[in-house]
């Protein structure tokens, strides 16, 4: 992505928050994506201006180009059918359904948005 090659899209995506590219650099080499998130929760660093507006798109896309990339994992995708996709995290109540399933969801979402369009892509051939 972006002419590069990220191990997971948690490190692409804690990477697109910083502006300042040796931070990006560091964060797309961490070893773990969970170092990649915890460099991404660094607030010491400064967020992108325009960070809450985009984080989104950042995420569909990079959801979007590792299911359109990867053939196993696009297929165990499609094979959910319409059943709907709940990222299970506790303690996110923005991407995931939070501890008490009130959680917005949105990385769920985002994988049953980027589902239909491969089952679209699917039925067409």
């Amino acid at each position: 992505m972006d002419g590069q090659w990220w191990q997971t899209v948690e490190h692409y995506y804690q990477a697109q928050k910083f502006e300042d590219g040796a931070y990006r650099e560091r964060i797309r080499m961490a070893h773990t994506p969970k170092q990649a998130a915890e460099l991404g929760r660094n607030r010491a660093m400064p967020l992108r201006p325009d960070w809450e507006t985009i984080k989104e798109q950042i995420m569909e896309w990079a959801v979007r180009l590792k299911f359109r990339t990867h053939k196993t994992l696009r297929q165990q995708l499609l094979e959910t059918g319409d059943q709907p996709i709940v990222e299970s995290a506790p303690g996110d109540y923005y991407w995931g359904c939070g501890k008490d399933g009130t959680g917005l969801n949105r990385l769920g979402e985002i994988l049953m948005r980027v589902r239909a369009e491969l089952q679209a892509e699917e039925s067409q051939h």
